[in-house]
């Protein structure tokens, strides 16, 4: 129960039952079992980051007579040596050795994980020699062996990517769940650091594809198209695959493992071989940097965000090579809620301060690197929730230089559809659709969605009723653009479950969510939402964000339109009215670009009603 609520993040709990194991009485005729109890202590008191308590519980643990022979004999570890050191010293050792680690004894801690990576039996329990490694290379850094904290951060991301699920089986072990994430990051500084900048932003490609596959691992049906079925079956054998290396990991041989990890392999070779798309999902798989650059136009300039905390790196890609620069900014999380918090009000121009502040820390240190106008930026963690177009220098904002887009991920770019001709209507558009609630409804909407339809010929126009779910998944392949004018729903922590609200039928719910886009085939060449928070998505743990923009993309469609927060319904119906009569004449960016100022010079300066929309993915 103290394990299980402090894992849960319940450290209080957590506590409160570590206090009461403590008053339980192994006396005789119960001293066996006095050995259980103090490594039951240990990994609660990891678990809530009490690691001096654990350090001298787990001591306690080591004095007690006979307990390596019954802690093996308790597990029914004793019948192979190969376990017994695998799946019961091994974690007792790596709690040892985390503790001393945490509490500053480096050298013990040093000398204690040298002599664990030295045996090979370590690497039979691939979900603790990753943390090892970690650990060491922390050592290693905080020593400025700087050659050394790469070598082994490197060894450290090549065990995890062999690893698709979260599943942490030796959690309940070692009191300790690793953040694989922080790897990546450790390893991203010390490389920028060395100016191996190159290197640095591949790993934080991988890190940020580590990070999806990690949100996507309870995803099992990914159709695409012609090969469903058979991708299908793929991801059937590779969750079976999987489950059963899981189940089997304590019980088998070392040379089964290898066996069981190589059928994995396989499976997912086989994936990547039929559907990359589909294997950028379920395995941690990036473009290098070549493939990058060959789908960066010559007059465009790629800026990739990565980081956490106060500590972010900024990658500037142009056609030629590739620069990295560390930016400090402390708090920025608050940083940023403070200025959405501030746009909101409208009667104010509070918000400037804000916009000026964010400018000065994430854009100006990499300001005479941007070689163009033309501007892709990949954000991460807090950065997902930023306006970019309405940060603020004293000349003006950063849309009044820039042509700005936003991708969830530079890796997208190789899997950007181009545009298509052969469409057999123009705009599907949904208006205002029929909630069963007139407090959901949006006239202005419905007055947005019957003005852009009328200038464009072969257009669909569903409102209200006629606003249903079944529509999209039934005739959605078969238009250009795809318009959605409704309510947008946004859930943090089921990313997967954040939906568009649309009038339901007999055969759906009305509510069409990002987990069901993963299934659906949206070739078209442009999707608006013109719906609330439908840009945002999972970005809680600074991970590569899921949301609308993610899975439209995964379906086939090429660029998308999204929106930051709630926005005006007068504003917004000006916007993508100008929006859709630029389209005629200009590219998609350019488009938005020209209509978000066409609002801020005639309508309202305040970026409240013109800089939550955001263009994700194709220009062209």
């Amino acid at each position: 129960m103290g394990l299980s609520h402090a894992l849960n993040g319940d450290l209080e709990k957590g506590m409160e039952y570590a206090e009461e194991l403590e008053r339980v009485s192994t006396f005789y005729p119960y001293s066996g079992l006095t050995p259980d109890k103090f490594v039951g202590l240990t990994k609660i008191y990891v678990a809530i980051e009490e690691y001096e308590k654990a350090l001298g519980t787990i001591r306690r643990a080591e004095s007690e007579a006979g307990f390596f022979a019954l802690t093996n004999v308790v597990t029914g570890a004793a019948s192979s040596g190969e376990d017994i050191f695998t799946f019961i010293e091994l974690p007792r050792k790596f709690m040892l050795n985390k503790c001393l680690f945490q509490v500053g004894k480096l050298q013990e801690a040093k000398k204690g994980f040298d002599a664990m990576l030295n045996n090979p039996k370590t690497l039979n329990n691939g979900d603790i020699h990753w943390m090892i490694l970690y650990d060491r290379g922390r050592i290693a850094e905080r020593e400025n062996d700087l050659d050394m904290a790469i070598t082994l951060y490197k060894h450290s991301v090549e065990i995890i990517e062999k690893q698709r699920e979260t599943i942490n089986t030796e959690a309940a072990k070692i009191g300790f769940v690793g953040d694989k994430q922080s790897v990546y990051r450790h390893l991203v500084a010390v490389l920028v650091e060395k100016g191996e900048y190159a290197e640095a932003f591949s790993y934080a490609k991988r890190g940020k594809a580590r990070a999806l596959v990690d949100l996507l691992a309870s995803k099992r049906e990914f159709r695409r198209g012609e090969t469903a079925s058979r991708i299908t079956a793929m991801l059937e054998d590779l969750e079976e695959a999987e489950m059963s290396a899981v189940v089997q990991d304590d019980k088998v041989s070392p040379d089964q493992l290898s066996l069981n990890r190589g059928v994995i392999v396989k499976i997912k070779n086989r994936i990547s071989n039929a559907d990359p798309e589909t294997a950028a999902l379920v395995t941690v798989s990036t473009p290098t940097l070549d493939e990058i650059l060959k789908q960066l136009p010559e007059d465009e300039t790629l800026v990739e965000y990565f980081g956490s905390g106060d500590t972010f790196f900024a990658f500037i890609v142009n056609h030629d090579k590739v620069r990295g620069v560390k930016l400090e900014v402390k708090g920025l999380r608050q940083k940023i809620e403070v200025f959405r918090k501030h746009l909101m009000d409208t009667d104010s121009y509070q918000f400037k301060a804000d916009a000026q502040s964010l400018y000065e820390k994430l854009i100006q240190p990499i300001e005479g690197m941007i070689g163009s106008k033309n501007l892709t930026i990949v954000p991460h963690g807090p950065l997902h929730y930023l306006p970019f177009n309405a940060l603020y220098k004293k000349d003006g904002f950063l849309i009044d230089r820039y042509s700005i887009r936003v991708l969830p991920s530079a890796s997208v770019m190789t899997f950007l559809k181009d545009r298509r001709e052969d469409h057999a209507g123009n705009l599907l558009a949904f208006g205002n659709p029929d909630l069963g609630d007139p407090a959901y409804d949006l006239p202005g909407a419905q007055n947005e969605a019957l003005a852009i339809t009328k200038d464009q010929p072969k257009s669909r126009l569903l409102l209200r009723k006629q606003a249903i779910e079944t529509a999209i998944k039934r005739f959605g392949d078969q238009f250009r653009y795809i318009h959605f004018a409704t309510h947008g729903t946004f859930d943090a922590e089921k990313p997967l479950s954040s939906g568009l609200l649309l009038t339901g039928d007999s055969e759906n719910d009305g509510t069409l969510i990002v987990g069901e886009l993963y299934d659906l085939r949206l070739p078209a060449d442009l999707v608006t939402l013109s719906a609330c928070e439908t840009a945002l998505g999972k970005v809680a743990n600074g991970d590569d964000v899921v949301g609308f923009t993610r899975g439209f993309l995964y379906a086939g469609t090429s660029s998308i339109v999204s929106s930051l927060w709630k926005v005006d319904d007068r504003a917004t119906s000006i916007l993508m009215q100008q929006f859709y009569k630029s389209l005629k004449e200009t590219d998609k960016r350019s488009a938005l670009r020209t209509a978000q100022l066409k609002v801020k010079d005639t309508y309202n300066a305040h970026p409240y009603f013109w800089a939550a929309f955001q263009i994700t993915g194709s220009v062209q």
